[in-house]
């Protein structure tokens, strides 16, 4: 029996422990679309700055707003506590010629309260309440222009009963052309005035 020997150079054991390149892909795999973009997207600091000062000025104006609102309750309760709100009577007053802001005023107030009745402060539907326990809140919507030149205590004085315990004015009404000027009338132009009034009644 033949045995045959081999006898290995230490510098072929070199050469086979070289690694071998792997096989080249298809060229199919190395393909890329023509013109297709190169996405990536770049993060910022700055924008989550932005978002962190934003949601602190948002929590802020929350907090704002939860104690103005909660201000709002307070001042309504003790609105409520002064006045058991019966119920509202809403009038509108005009005045054509004259340019008296007055006048359209107080035409409001009677148009508020000349077409109701109020039996139950007369006849005791509320025990232990009645006209002297009335109570009345007054407002009145009118152009701002005007304001300054509204008579208060005449338009109180519409009301035959009931203790005014409010009385306010806000930016309302109109002023619009009545089509003519009659300086027979009192007319200085031709401007009509028109004032919108609630009455809030309650005891």
């Amino acid at each position: 029996m033949l045995v045959s020997s081999v006898i290995l150079h230490p510098s072929s054991l070199l050469r086979s422990a070289k690694p071998t390149a792997p096989p080249p892909l298809p060229s199919s795999c190395c393909r890329r679309l023509p013109h297709s973009p190169r996405r990536c997207r770049i993060r910022s600091r700055e924008p989550e700055n932005l978002a962190a000062a934003g949601a602190s000025a948002l929590a802020s104006s929350s907090m704002d707003a939860a104690e103005a609102q909660a201000r709002g309750g307070e001042e309504g309760q003790e609105q409520e506590e002064a006045m058991k709100l019966l119920f509202v009577e809403m009038g509108v007053g005009y005045d054509q010629h004259g340019q008296d802001i007055t006048a359209a005023a107080v035409r409001a107030c009677r148009d508020a309260i000349t077409s109701n009745s109020i039996p139950a402060f007369r006849r005791g539907s509320i025990p232990g309440v009645n006209t002297e326990q009335m109570k009345l809140q007054i407002k009145l919507g009118v152009p701002r222009p005007t304001q300054h030149l509204l008579d208060v205590e005449r338009v109180k004085a519409v009301f035959p009963y009931g203790k005014i315990i409010s009385f306010e004015v806000v930016d309302g009404g109109m002023i619009c052309s009545s089509g003519v000027c009659l300086e027979a009338m009192g007319d200085k132009n031709d401007d009509c005035y028109i004032v919108n009034a609630a009455v809030y009644v309650g005891y």
